[in-house]
């Protein structure tokens, strides 16, 4: 059965073949998203507990405990780190890599859920996960500064304006927050003057929650109107919480202002950002699954002037550190060599091709591959990464064999007077096994890597996947496009210089081959020869000379 016949004999449809491929490749390659490496999945889950005041060892022993107790029994859980500082608790929970993501952030919250009861009653919060991917480094560190507003301002503006809107950006997944200055009201106690007065800091405490909490009052009816009532009972500022009446002693109230510090500052004052010597807050912009690091840099590019213009004069926003310009310089690279290969591949057949007719059809075997191969890393969700480039790079060698092959038996078959048609025709069912076997053993060479397990299967992964797509592909081509061009040729082929040389050197070469024949032995002889270590004197030297020699 020739396989090519049809082609061969509908060039029309073969041409077609090429230009769709060729087509969907194109428009593939501008949807394909932009990376340094291809996307890997750790399973990981960062679980957060807080609660304030405590010291480290207290979290490590009444949070962390009691929560890492109830993880152990979460299956595929390879490895659990906590860090306890004052007030926070951070574990980190790593799963083995062919864990579901969604199923293992399942398991921790219902974990979360079974722990909850085993957990201190003063945390005010839950809490609380987040799945996490060591390798998703941020695209962009965006810093906030300001000459005439405060920090705690500026995060204000940060969380409610700016976050919002760089989230709502196309292809951003999740806007963090470093060096938060979140505003609070500080209050530091004077054990001297809370003595004198005859106060502990459980009441203290009780008063400042009673005095702050937001419940409500009620509602008044009557036969047109509703209203629901509302007592402004927390305090805005420091000043509020310093006239707070605390208790009564003597007749007279005792405010916490007359035996504590009462000052406007922030929730975390023991950490910060800063730029070139200035307090700033720092956004870093990470990117969601499967889009491209190199699109949200310019989406975000974009967006900075309208931000500036909406946070006025006195704030400045300013980019830090931009990841996808590596990114861009290392994609740009490859494909340089990717266009420098295919060039020197095209050279070399022109020098042994015989003509420009036969050039030109073998070296569109290379761009219809790589367009194909395009077309189907879109389909598989791969992304433009130096991975995957340098699988199309090692492909451009490879895949030129089976055009070269194809041609080869038509130039031999036009060479012994049959026309162009049907040069075609025996030659590509002489052809068309050699090609298919070929394809099939250059695949199977990289099924091992497709099979690789660990971090550096996963990373390779898509390396293997493109070389395999780009040989599959070369071999549609060979098989349809090719001969049915060959077919198309008029005129007998151009003998070269280099194809001269080529039959000379290949000349010789048969003539060495059959003196080889001839004589065994002495080849065998040689070959043994080879595999022996000349002897070598080595002279003994005295320490003074190893000294001066040195």
């Amino acid at each position: 059965m020739n396989l090519a016949a049809p082609f061969v004999r509908r060039p029309i449809a073969a041409i077609l073949l090429g230009l769709a491929l060729l087509g969907a490749g194109l428009y593939a390659y501008r949807l394909l998203p932009v990376a340094a490496l291809p996307r890997v999945e750790f399973p990981v889950v960062l679980v957060s507990a807080q609660l304030p005041g405590a010291s480290p060892e207290t979290m490590a022993s009444a949070v962390a405990t009691p929560l890492i107790r109830e993880f152990a029994a979460i299956p595929s859980l390879q490895a659990t780190s906590a860090t306890n500082t004052t007030g926070t608790s951070a574990i980190t929970l790593e799963f083995a890599l062919h864990r579901d993501i969604d199923a293992a952030a399942s398991d921790v919250q219902a974990a979360l859920a079974r722990a909850q009861r085993h957990l201190p009653t003063e945390m005010l919060t839950a809490p609380t996960y987040r799945k996490f991917n060591p390798a998703d480094a941020p695209v962009l560190l965006v810093a906030l500064t300001s000459q005439g507003l405060p920090l705690s301002q500026l995060d204000g503006v940060t969380r409610t304006v700016l976050s919002p809107a760089l989230s709502a950006l196309p292809g951003v997944g999740q806007i963090v927050l470093h060096g938060s200055q979140k505003r609070a009201v500080r209050i530091r106690l004077d054990p001297r003057a809370m003595v004198g007065r005859d106060l502990a800091p459980d009441a203290i405490e009780q008063a400042i929650r009673a005095a702050n909490a937001q419940t409500p009052v009620g509602t008044l009816i009557d036969a047109e109107r509703r209203a629901a009532l509302r007592s402004p009972t927390q305090f805005e500022d420091a000043a509020g919480f310093r006239d707070l009446i605390v208790a009564t002693r003597g007749g007279r109230p005792v405010r916490l202002g007359d035996f504590a510090s009462v000052v406007d500052s922030v929730e975390d004052d023991q950490s910060g950002s800063w730029l070139d010597g200035e307090p700033a807050l720092v956004l870093a912009v990470h990117r969601e699954a499967g889009s491209s690091a190199v699109a949200v840099s310019d989406a975000v590019r974009r967006a900075l002037p309208r931000l500036r213009a909406d946070l006025g004069g006195n704030a400045a926003l300013t980019i830090v550190n931009d990841h996808s310009g590596a990114i861009r310089e290392g994609v740009a690279d490859v494909l340089v060599t990717l266009a420098a290969t295919s060039a020197l591949v095209v050279l070399v057949i022109h020098l042994f091709g015989g003509g420009l007719g036969t050039t030109l059809i073998a070296g569109l075997a290379v761009p219809l591959s790589v367009a194909g191969t395009f077309a189907a890393m879109h389909g598989l969700g791969f992304s433009l990464n130096t991975i995957t480039l340098l699988a199309l790079t090692l492909s451009v060698g490879l895949v030129v064999d089976d055009a070269i092959v194809m041609l080869e038996g038509f130039q031999h078959h036009r060479e012994s007077g049959l026309g162009p048609v049907d040069a075609a025709l025996r030659g590509a069912s002489e052809m068309a096994f050699t090609i298919v076997s070929v394809t099939v053993s250059l695949i199977a060479a990289f099924i091992p890597v497709l099979f690789m397990g660990g971090i550096v299967g996963r990373i390779f992964h898509e390396f293997a996947v493109t070389v395999c797509v780009a040989l599959a592909i070369s071999a549609l081509v060979s098989l349809t496009l090719t001969p049915a061009l060959a077919s198309l040729l008029r005129g007998t082929p151009r003998r070269t210089r280099a194809r001269d040389a080529h039959a000379r050197l290949l000349a010789h070469y048969g003539r060495s081959l059959d003196w080889s024949l001839r004589h065994r032995s002495v080849i065998v002889l040689l070959f043994l020869a080879t595999l022996g270590e000349p002897p070598r004197s080595v002279a003994p030297y005295r320490a003074g000379s190893c000294l001066r020699r040195i």
